[in-house]
């Protein structure tokens, strides 16, 4: 039996070379055309602002008698990419009952990972004030840096706020950066700009408490190490809390094309998510 090649443990492989493959960008060119085909069919609102930041923006698909808010917290390191890229996950959400919130947010280096952070809480009064929206359950969802934004969103003490606590009823996190700390010495940080004390309190993972919401952790099968192994100890440490979370692992899908579950019903990642929703509202 030939052994396989073990895979480079360093973090640029980790993090950066070793999710990428060929066909990527075949998908998300195509996931690119089925977004702009999603805002021109869907009634939806765009760039509606949550902050002065130009990049406080959302984008809003009401669902007929909607029973949750979905909130998509786009990917791209915290330094690049834009909502309009990821409008393809609203149809099938709708479908499902969703309304589906897309959330742009400032971007490294123009502000500090602290001050985006800071700033994507401002989106969740924003959105509460949606016809409808406000006595929803709230979704808080995303991949990799989305993800991050998304537990923050969890971990953030709303009464002080004046937003009931419970303003996040659920957390979707797909492929996330948990452990920030690694990406010190890689390419990542020449944005983001961290030293180790600004990247351990940038760490969800340090801060996880009892209290939170009911979360999904879910990394693609292809993905990095590194990739997986933040998502298990992520929702470790949630259960160790006391809090409810599972993990999904998709065996054949990658950084990018674990996606797609969230256009597909009937998907492992898709049922995952309303099942989740589901639990949410008891």
């Amino acid at each position: 039996m030939v052994e396989q090649p073990k895979e480079p443990t360093d973090p640029i492989f980790q993090y950066l070379t070793g999710q990428l493959n060929p066909q990527q960008p075949l998908l998300l060119a195509d996931l690119e055309r089925q977004s702009a085909e999603a805002v021109d069919a869907l009634q939806a609102a765009v760039d509606l602002p949550y902050g002065a930041h130009p990049r406080q923006r959302f984008d809003f698909f009401p669902a007929f008698g909607a029973e949750a808010t979905f909130a998509y917290f786009h990917a791209g390191y915290w330094q690049a990419r834009d909502k309009s890229q990821f409008r393809f996950i609203a149809p099938a959400l709708l479908d499902a009952g969703f309304n589906v919130a897309l959330v742009n947010y400032p971007l490294c280096p123009d502000v500090t990972l602290e001050a985006l952070t800071e700033a994507v809480r401002d989106f969740v009064p924003a959105v509460r004030g949606q016809n409808g929206a406000v006595e929803l359950p709230l979704i808080a969802a995303g991949p990799s840096a989305g993800a991050h934004l998304a537990v923050e969103l969890a971990l953030t003490n709303w009464a002080v706020r004046g937003v009931p606590p419970n303003a996040i009823s659920g957390v979707v996190a797909l492929s996330g950066i948990y452990d920030l700390e690694p990406l010190i010495a890689t390419p990542i940080n020449d944005n983001l700009r961290l030293d180790a004390p600004a990247a351990r309190a940038a760490s969800p993972i340090h801060r996880v408490r009892s209290g939170l919401p009911r979360a999904l952790f879910a990394a693609g099968g292809l993905e990095t190490a590194a990739f997986r192994t933040q998502n298990a100890e992520m929702c470790a440490a949630w259960e160790k809390s006391g809090n409810s979370g599972s993990t999904l692992v998709v065996d054949d899908a990658d950084h990018f094309s674990l996606l797609r579950g969230l256009t597909e019903r009937r998907a492992p990642l898709f049922d995952a998510v309303v099942e989740l929703s589901r639990k949410s509202r008891r």
